[in-house]
């Protein structure tokens, strides 16, 4: 596990700010991974890329709720102190691991395509589908929170919307995060004056420690108290999206908006039994393929972070992103050939593939990535066994730009994670084929991983991660950190990380990897680039001997993590067993 961490007051909320990522969002120097211990508990753990949420989620812990309950308060109260990143007006996949039947389900809140959209309306108008009426899908956030509450859930629906309703009425305190993110975003929402008139200062990105209060979100999510799953699928709401989208989105498409539960992927690594996000995500098959690709080589014996180790990877990377391309979208409207992608044989056919002798160069011309701002993570577990891996977004910065009037939603823009043609890659450069093309009803593919790990039967990790592409990767380089490595949670996901998605044919690296693996990499045949963040990931390990819970929340974003200590309880020690744990026992669902 690495080095015990030292403790202050346990149960407190830790806030994994880099100190160069600070500098870096004042300066736009280059951000530096550190190294943080990480946050411990011994009844459970909160983990979230938006830490003012992480008290929501602790609290419900302390409270006896259980990892379901806790996800959901997390949940409402992350769409309203980043609403730039998530929101009642985007979408969710969540990973369960139930420890009362010991099975693991994967729910899929993904927004649909309306009926008026076609492939053909984006062929001749590749830019509306990035931002405004025509970049929104179908949200599915708020039939997917309850979805998981009627199915999970043990503490009354209306007290997990409480602490974000209190943040939208007595407002969030700015930071530096949260301003830096607002800057970016200031010109693109001249044309989207609701989005401006909320979230900025007279235009202008708001001062450090300024309250951003929400009323409308707040009489929104009293409605949704009420009204649960059907408050933004009929009546006054979805009335006022129809008309904020033109009728892109009208009244009858969120009225047969429906969530979908599914099989999730399933793989295993050196004894792990690996459980991730399955179609229409692109995250969970790309992970188990990597993994099972990489289990025929000894990672550590290559050395951390050597050029021979990225270059292994990075083939990996390679071979995973160009089957995503020509296999992945939505499983209802194409043939996703799953099993095979995932198959033993198969990763020995990929193994085969792999190039000892490096790539050719191939120049690209560079692209600015979007911001890593329109996706939120959150991992929860309990003191029962159980836990969850959420992930929601609104897609890139402000999702489509909108905020419905009166309502305080930000809509998302994921019909830009559809493929409109072979040359036209979304706002993460990624490509797709027909598998991923536009149409109605249809979900588009995503790059979210919510992930949980089990070991004989018992869930020992929680992890997923925000921004793009970039997702899948940050969530692999997470699970080689800790099973191959032995890096405790907060050091895994602080480490740097590399990144490659096939096309464009370029190796993204963050600044810490040094001159001499960076010309060696060259010297293989690849084009570099420099990205000061990739990812956000959040993980949880769960150290079975000890019986304690241990927390990383990323610092290359202002992530946030809670661990759940009930009563006096000891600070933690190789000597310290499990002495009074609750094992595998889950709360009722109501």
């Amino acid at each position: 596990m690495g080095k015990v961490p030292s403790v202050d007051q346990p149960g407190r909320i830790v806030t994994k700010r880099v100190l160069t990522l600070l500098v870096a969002l004042l300066t736009s120097a280059p951000a530096m991974s550190a190294n943080f211990e990480p946050e411990w508990g011994r009844h459970g753990m909160v983990v979230t890329s938006v830490s003012p949420a992480a008290a929501a989620g602790q609290q419900v812990l302390e409270n006896g709720g259980n990892a379901v309950d806790a996800a959901i308060a997390t949940a409402f109260a992350a769409a309203v102190a980043h609403p730039f990143s998530s929101g009642l007006g985007g979408g969710l996949f969540a990973l369960v691991h139930d420890a009362r039947d010991g099975k693991t389900r994967s729910l899929d809140a993904r927004e649909t395509a309306p009926a008026s959209a076609t492939a053909e309306f984006y062929a001749k108008n590749p830019q509306s589908i990035r931002s405004g009426a025509r970049s929104v899908g179908v949200p599915g956030f708020v039939q997917g929170v309850h979805a998981l509450h009627q199915k999970y859930g043990s503490m009354p629906w209306k007290d997990l919307i409480e602490p974000a309703i209190k943040l939208a009425e007595q407002g969030v305190e700015v930071s530096i995060w949260h301003r830096n993110m607002v800057s970016r975003a200031v010109a693109r929402l001249e044309d989207y004056p609701e989005t401006r008139r909320i979230q900025t200062v007279d235009g202008l990105a708001p001062p450090l420690g300024w309250k951003l209060v929400q009323a409308d979100l707040a009489k929104t999510l009293r409605l949704i108290q009420e009204n649960g799953e059907k408050a933004l699928a009929v009546g006054a709401i979805a009335s006022k999206i129809e008309q904020a989208t033109g009728g892109a989105v009208t009244e009858l498409d969120l009225a047969r908006y429906e969530v979908k539960w599914r099989e999730p992927v399933r793989g295993s690594y050196r004894g792990y039994d690996i459980f991730s996000m399955p179609p229409p995500s692109s995250g969970g098959v790309l992970l188990v393929q990597m993994l099972n690709v990489l289990e025929r080589f000894d990672l550590a014996a290559l050395g951390k972070d050597s050029s021979e180790y990225i270059h292994l990877l990075a083939g990996v990377m390679k071979l995973a992103f160009a089957d995503r391309a020509a296999y992945l979208g939505d499983i209802d409207f194409y043939p996703v050939p799953v099993e095979r992608l995932i198959s033993a044989g198969y990763a020995g056919q990929q193994a085969a593939r792999l190039n000892p002798e490096g790539q050719p160069r191939v120049g690209v011309e560079f692209k600015q990535l979007p911001d890593d701002a329109g996706t939120t993570q959150i991992s929860v577990m309990d003191r029962y066994g159980n836990a969850i891996a959420l992930t929601q977004s609104i897609n890139t910065i402000f999702g489509s730009k909108i905020t419905v009037p009166g309502t305080g939603i930000i809509l998302n823009n994921h019909m830009d994670d559809f493929s409109i043609g072979p040359e036209l890659p979304n706002a993460w450069e990624a490509v797709g084929s027909t598998a991923n093309s536009v149409a109605p009803g249809k979900r588009p593919l995503s790059s979210m991983t919510p992930t949980v790990v089990l070991q004989d039967g018992r869930a020992v990790m929680v992890v997923g991660s925000a921004m793009g592409t970039r997702i899948i990767t940050a969530v692999l380089h997470s699970l080689i950190n800790t099973i191959d490595f032995g890096f405790d949670p907060q050091r895994a996901v602080n480490a740097p990380r590399f990144h490659h998605q096939w096309k464009p044919d370029r190796l993204s690296l963050e600044p810490e990897f040094p001159l001499d693996v960076r010309r060696r990499l060259e010297a293989l045949g690849y084009e570099l680039q420099e990205r000061s963040i990739m990812g956000a990931a959040q993980l949880i390990l769960f150290d079975r001997e000890s019986c304690i819970f241990w927390g990383g929340a990323d610092g290359r974003r202002d992530s946030g993590s809670a661990g759940v200590n009930i009563g006096e309880v000891p600070v933690p020690s190789a000597e310290v067993v499990c002495q009074g744990a609750v094992r595998n026992r889950a709360v009722p669902i109501h």
